[in-house]
């Protein structure tokens, strides 16, 4: 399943918005997905990312 989260990420110029699809057995999975993404491209901890929407896409 693919799913599509958006949500925003503080830096130190302040809040910054995403939108990620990515690949993952259920919703869990791919809130943990986009954790990490984020969090390995940026260098954010996970208490700065907020998760605002999760929605399914069809593929």
């Amino acid at each position: 399943m693919r799913f599509e989260i958006s949500g925003k990420f503080k830096t130190p110029e302040g809040w910054q918005p995403f939108k990620k699809i990515v690949e993952a057995h259920n919703e869990k999975f791919a809130i943990e997905k986009v954790y990490s993404i984020i969090g390995s491209n940026h260098k954010v901890k996970r208490y700065s990312i907020r998760i605002n929407q999760i929605n399914r896409v069809e593929s």
